[in-house]
């Protein structure tokens, strides 16, 4: 039997991936930033209560779920701002 933090993380999952299926005018990005917000709390109760093991696979599952908010993070964060002129 799964404890409540699993359950309720394999349902964000489910949720997610029937999201990723349904067509949007936006690109998902409203659809993706709820998800966000609902699945780092739910990140965090599963790794108190399971352990760091399992809070890395459902990170791993989110993370390719939600793959394109990831990948402008990273393109932002490794933009280097211009040099002051002189």
């Amino acid at each position: 039997m799964l404890t409540s933090p699993l359950t309720f993380a394999f349902l964000w999952l489910i949720a997610a991936n029937v999201i990723a299926m349904l067509p949007s005018r936006d690109r998902h990005w409203r659809a993706a930033g709820v998800l966000i917000v609902i699945g780092i709390p739910i990140l965090g109760w599963v790794t108190l209560t399971e352990g760091p093991v399992w809070g890395l696979v459902l990170l791993a599952g989110a993370a390719s779920v939600l793959r394109w908010p990831l990948i402008h993070l990273f393109r932002k964060a490794r933009r280097t701002p211009d040099a002051p002129a002189e």
